[in-house]
Parts: C-alpha cells; sequence; structure tokens
C-alpha cells in the first residue's frame, strides 16, 4: 500500500467502538487541513464529514449567537445521479436535508455559553451512504465531536439516535422501509446528563410507549458518547480563550433597579394588554436612560441596556412562576389560553379553518388535485411521490415587525413539516381517497406555538374539504421551568414563556395517542420522569383543545366543495396496465380523447380517473374495466361486434382483445349453410360464452343466450 501523504504534519488518530452490530470510527488528521476541526466518522458503509469553523472574535453588531449547522446531501453518496434532464449537480438543499440540519442544530445549541458570539460554522458533508439505515444520526455524532475537538466553549459531546418499533421491542438503524412499517420514526438526542432534543412521528402510540421508547435511545447512546471523549483525550485538545459579550454587571443592577417594583403583578395581564404594557415600561425606560446619561453614551449603549432590560423582564417571568406559580398573564399552569375557530371561511379554496388560541391564529387551506399532482422526490435517500404536503407561512407582520418577504426560512419548513407529520397517520389510502392534497397554513398571529396552532387548523381544514380522516388530531405546546428545587411544566405557553424557559415541547394525536413530538432543550439535559410528568399533562390539554374543535366540526362532510375536482380509482392487475396503454400509448389516448376525463396509473394498478362531470369518470372506468376483464363462462356479451366471417363461423370481440369463435352450428337453432348469408363484419350481436380451452381460445354461442 502507498504510503499516506499527511501535509499537517500530525498524526492521524481513529478510535473505534461497537455499536448496534457495527463498528464506529472517530478518525481525525487524514481529510481537511485547513479546518478549525474536522471529524471523518465512518459506520458501516456510511461516511460523514464534520468541518467546523471558528471565528477569531466575537461578531460586531449582533445580539445573539451565530451558530450555523448545515447537512450536506451529495447524490454521489448513494450512487445516484439526478433524474432532473436540465440539473445535475447538487444545488438548493432539499426540504430533508434543511430539516436534519435543524435536528442537528437543535441539541448542540443550547451547550454553547450565553456570553458566547464568535461565528460558529459545522457542515456535515454526506460522502458515502450505505442504504441500510438513514445517516443523519452519525452525521450529528460527527458534528459534536468535531466541535468538541476545535477548542472552542462547547459543553458537549451530544450523539443522537433514530429509534422505530420491532414485536419484541425497539430498534435503532433500522432499514428505512422498516421504520415506516413499525408505526414509530423517533430521534433522541442526549448528553451525559438526559435529554436535549425529541423529534418523532408516529401511529397513535400511548404515552407511556412514546416514554419507554425515548429512555431507551438514551440508554442506547452511551458508547456514541464514550467514544467522543475517548478522541478529544488523544487528541489533548487545547481550549481556546475568548471574549466575554455578557452584559456589564452595573448595565444589568442599573437596569434591574429602575424595573423594581414595576414588574410582577403589575404586567400579570392577558395578551395583547400585558404586551401594551412592556411596550410603554421600555420607551419610559429608554426616556429615564436619556436623561441620565449624556448623548453619546447613550446612544453607545443604548442596545445594550435594551438587552439588559429583557433579561430582567424573562427572569421576573421565571422567578414568578417558579416560587408563586403565577403566569404572565395570570392563568393557572395547566390553563389554555381562550378557543375560537371557524370553518368554510374561503368560499372558493376547497376546504378552510380559521383557529384562533390566545392571540396567535392560524388560516388553513386545503386544495385537492387528482394523484398526478403529487410531489416527485429526488434526494440522496429518496424516491418516489408524497402525495400530502403541508405549507407554512409567518411574514413579519405576525409578530408586529416590517420584515422583507421572501421564500420559507428553515423555521417555517420545520413547523410545516411537524403539522405535516402530526396529521400524516390518520389520512386515508390512496384507494379510499385518490387525491392529492396540498394544505397551506398561514399564520395571521403569532404569541406562541404556531405550529401546533397550524395542526389544529389544518385538521378541522381538512374536514371541512370532505377529507375522511380516520380521527381527528390536535396539538399543544409545553413549557418548562427549573429550578434547583422545584420543576413547574406549563400547558399551552405564549411567547413571554418560551422566552424565559428551559424547554420547547409539543405535542399532537388522536384520542389513541401521538402522532408527532418536538422536544428542544435550553439547559443541559431532561430527566426522562419529567419528560413523562409533561406528555401526560399535555395529554390533557391536548384533549380539551380537541373538544373545541370538534364543537365547531365534528367530522368530516360527507361532500366535497363544487370547486373540488372528482377522482375516483379502480385497482387492477398490475400485469394488465400494459393493455390499458396500448402501443405507444395509442390505447390510453384514446380513453381520454373519447371520456374527456384525465387518467393516472400507478405501477401497482392503481388507476385514478379525475373529471368536474362524473359522467365522464363513470364512462372512462367503464372503458377500462373493459379492457381488463377477464372472460367469464356462463356470461351473456350483449351487444357486441362481429370482426371477421369465415366459411365455418364467425368471430366476435366480445371484450376489447378477446375474440372467441361462434361456429356455424351455434349461430342459430335452423341450418345455415352459408354463414356470411347470415353475418356480415360490424353487425352486432349478443353471445354467450360456453367455453375456453386449454389453449385459452374462447367458444361462443349465439342459439344459447337464452338457455
Amino acid at each position: 500500500m502507498p504510503e499516506i501523504i499527511n501535509p499537517s504534519g500530525k498524526d492521524i488518530i481513529k478510535v473505534e467502538t461497537d455499536f448496534f452490530d457495527r463498528k464506529l470510527s472517530l478518525e481525525i488528521n487524514r481529510i481537511g487541513f485547513r479546518t478549525t476541526a474536522s471529524v471523518l466518522a465512518t459506520y458501516g458503509d456510511t461516511v460523514v464529514l464534520a468541518s467546523v469553523m471558528i471565528g477569531d472574535e466575537p461578531a460586531s453588531n449582533i445580539d445573539y449567537f451565530p451558530l450555523s449547522i448545515d447537512y450536506e446531501e451529495k447524490m454521489y453518496a448513494s450512487g445516484k445521479i439526478s433524474s432532473s434532464r436540465f440539473i445535475k449537480r447538487e444545488g438548493r438543499p432539499s426540504d430533508e436535508a434543511i430539516l436534519i440540519g435543524r435536528l442537528i442544530d437543535r441539541p448542540i445549541r443550547p451547550l454553547w455559553p450565553k456570553d458566547y458570539h464568535n461565528e460558529v460554522q459545522g457542515v456535515a458533508t454526506v460522502l458515502s451512504m450505505d442504504p441500510s439505515f438513514r445517516p443523519d444520526m452519525i452525521a450529528m455524532i460527527a458534528l459534536s465531536t468535531a466541535f468538541m475537538l476545535s477548542g472552542a466553549p462547547f459543553k458537549g459531546p451530544v450523539a443522537g439516535l433514530r429509534v422505530s418499533k420491532r414485536d419484541n421491542g425497539f430498534v435503532c438503524f433500522d432499514t428505512p422501509g422498516n421504520i415506516v412499517k413499525s408505526g414509530l420514526d423517533l430521534v433522541v438526542a442526549a448528553n451525559h446528563d438526559g435529554v436535549m432534543m425529541v423529534e418523532a412521528g408516529a401511529d397513535e402510540i400511548s404515552e407511556q410507549e412514546m416514554v419507554e421508547a425515548i429512555d431507551y435511545a438514551v440508554k442506547a447512546m452511551k458508547p456514541a458518547l464514550d467514544i467522543q471523549l475517548e478522541l478529544v483525550k488523544k487528541a489533548a485538545v487545547k481550549t481556546l480563550d475568548y471574549q466575554s459579550v455578557a452584559i456589564d454587571k452595573q448595565v444589568f443592577d442599573l437596569t434591574e433597579k429602575w424595573l423594581k417594583g414595576k414588574m410582577g403583578k403589575n404586567l400579570q395581564k392577558p395578551y395583547p394588554e400585558r404586551n401594551n404594557l412592556i411596550k410603554q415600561l421600555k420607551d419610559d425606560f429608554m426616556t429615564f436612560l436619556s436623561q441620565e446619561l449624556d448623548q453619546e453614551s447613550f446612544e453607545l449603549l443604548k442596545k445594550v441596556y435594551l438587552e439588559a432590560f429583557e433579561k430582567n423582564i424573562h427572569k421576573d417571568v421565571r422567578e414568578n412562576i417558579i416560587e408563586f406559580g403565577i403566569r404572565p398573564d395570570g392563568r393557572s399552569v395547566d390553563e389554555i389560553r381562550p378557543l375560537s375557530s371557524q370553518v368554510g371561511i374561503l368560499p372558493r379554496v376547497h376546504g378552510s379553518s380559521l383557529f384562533t388560541r390566545g392571540l396567535t391564529q392560524a388560516l388553513n387551506t386545503i386544495t385537492l388535485a387528482p394523484l398526478s399532482f403529487s410531489q416527485t422526490l429526488d434526494t440522496m435517500e429518496k424516491e418516489g411521490e408524497r402525495r400530502f404536503f403541508h405549507h407554512y407561512n409567518a411574514p413579519g407582520y405576525t409578530v408586529g415587525e416590517v420584515k422583507r418577504l421572501s421564500g420559507p426560512g428553515r423555521r417555517e419548513i420545520g413547523h410545516g413539516y411537524l403539522a405535516e407529520r402530526a396529521i400524516s397517520p390518520v389520512l386515508p389510502s390512496e384507494v379510499e381517497f385518490p387525491y392529492a392534497i396540498r394544505s397551506v397554513t398561514e399564520i395571521m398571529s403569532q404569541n406562541g406555538s404556531t405550529s401546533m396552532a397550524a395542526t389544529c387548523s389544518c385538521c378541522m381544514a381538512l374536514m371541512d374539504a370532505g377529507v375522511p380522516l380516520k380521527a381527528p388530531v390536535s396539538g399543544i405546546a409545553m413549557g418548562l421551568m427549573m429550578s434547583s428545587d422545584k420543576v413547574v411544566i406549563l400547558s399551552d405557553i405564549a411567547d413571554a414563556e418560551d422566552f424565559a424557559g428551559d424547554m420547547d415541547f409539543k405535542v399532537a394525536g388522536t384520542t389513541k395517542g401521538i402522532t408527532a413530538l418536538q422536544l428542544d432543550m435550553k439547559v443541559p439535559g431532561l430527566p426522562v420522569e419529567i419528560l413523562k410528568q409533561a406528555l401526560e399533562q399535555g395529554k390533557k390539554g391536548r384533549f380539551t383543545i380537541l373538544q373545541h374543535m370538534l364543537k365547531t366540526i365534528s367530522k368530516p362532510n360527507t361532500e366535497l366543495s363544487p370547486y373540488a375536482p372528482r377522482v375516483e380509482s379502480i385497482k387492477i392487475n398490475p400485469d394488465k396496465i400494459r393493455e390499458i396503454i396500448g402501443k405507444g400509448g395509442e390505447t390510453i389516448q384514446k380513453i381520454t380523447a373519447e371520456t374527456g376525463a384525465i387518467i393516472d396509473i400507478a405501477n401497482d394498478g392503481l388507476i385514478t380517473i379525475a373529471s368536474a362531470d362524473l359522467k365522464k369518470i363513470e364512462a372512462a372506468k367503464q372503458y377500462i374495466n373493459s379492457i381488463v376483464a377477464e372472460p367469464e363462462v356462463g356470461l351473456v356479451y350483449k351487444d357486441v361486434p362481429v370482426v371477421s366471417v369465415l366459411d365455418f363461423g364467425a368471430f366476435v370481440q366480445i371484450l376489447p382483445g378477446k375474440d372467441g369463435l361462434v361456429h356455424v352450428s351455434e349461430m342459430s337453432d335452423k341450418r345455415i349453410d352459408n354463414p356470411r348469408n347470415f353475418l356480415k363484419e360490424g353487425d352486432k350481436v349478443d353471445v354467450k360464452l360456453l367455453a375456453i380451452d386449454d389453449k385459452g381460445r374462447l367458444q361462443l354461442s349465439m342459439k344459447k343466450v337464452n338457455d
């Protein structure tokens, strides 16, 4: 083997561990010489490169931590070339890649110091993909390791596992096909202290089973955490110094002193009254500062004082909830904000609803179309079609801000997918309801948990559209406040509690069980036992919201909108597809031209027929049925054409492509000497199928039709 040249001058270091019947290896100093840190992670045939860059000093003029994490899909990793005829190189990341990037970001972001504002970039690039499992959790492990090796103040490690279900328990690194069949697709990220993030789609599983699956994952990922620490120790990582951007104590103390006596009960008002009071308080504080400081100092420090003002407001929210159990708007810890909803509010769309919870408001619309309008999937991992898709929009005006309109960001894509995941398990099959379904949620006002408002609104709009859901779905967002000796779980959190809290936890489901779950921790490690309590409290809140929804619309409408296309389906033997299409598409084109219906044929034999006119659908169905029908002995075929007349009888077409012989002796009770004197081509006759011989030849009779 030729010698490996390593321009970095550093020794290649590799560590390995047994992890679910495969070797997990982490390697450094072989690839990526100019990065702050690079890790090559290998598991089975999956290879992921994690690259990290750390800025030298705090980013200027920003008041947030500038962390970006991207997940790069490469088509070559799965041995594929894009099916697009025009674009063959990777371009904009797919929604799937964006969602995985968010999945990796969410457990990593809370593990950085609050006073660290250096620019940080992490990129996970999939170089090779083993198709027997999804590569995203290996990417999470690789990036966590790279951040630890960078020397930056990252309080890792963190690791993730994707869990599915089997008859004998839970499984990790299952095949994508088995995950779909299992009824559970759960991702858990954790550190040595406990849960950091949960993301799940499920087929109405119970809260108890969900907790058991999460607990299983937390215990099973220990080797993936330990191997990261082993590599960091071998690499002798040096800690980087950083410049803290924490608010100066004098600034914070002055702000706290001015606010003393002005918060607490003075701000405990329903929204939006509370928001207006805080805005007025902020204006008064700025007036005070402008008088207290000289002009130059005021302009220089105004932004810092505003940040101190916000932190004091958040601190006040936490203290009142933890010490007194009093929420910013005066609710009890398990109380839901006022609810209202309507359906059928937009006359020309196929289904619509408006769901309002407190100040949060979601308008949803449903559009139905033939299955040919399904979305084509062409990514590194997936190919095929997506029949149901939910899109989520939330412009700046929904939070009272002036913001340029643009395409959906990572947050919008993530919120849309969460609601889509919550609804998907209760959709009817394509055979039961042969439509492509587009759901769009337009957020009209935001004050906490818009993704769960989108879920509720989407469910009601689907029922308004006449989609026969298996069960209605509702969702709720839960919060958490923790001190050294007390834990408070909050139902239906608003923005103020989200900003000040330690957890953002969303759960959706039916009366039978959970369909979607998303949890993000803002502090390191959540014990599974607390998560169990949050799930049980969330279940009660979900049911309260669901009862309200069912008062607005109790079941799906039985009739579709008059503006929705009519679509019906036929399931045929896939072997018959060729006969329906015909040579060069001749037959299907003829059916479409003669009936005026839109016809789509799937590889599994599902045929959908769409038209605004039910008569056209029926005509197309009859035409297709006549093609795929099999000859049946004893059946009478009426008004069928004579295709040829010979000396010994005539051939008659009883079905398209199915000709049979009427022997001269079977034409009439009377003797016929010459069949040509009795029949001619093009005549329409009634015949009875007497027999089918071992070569598939049909024996027909005209004289025994009435026997």
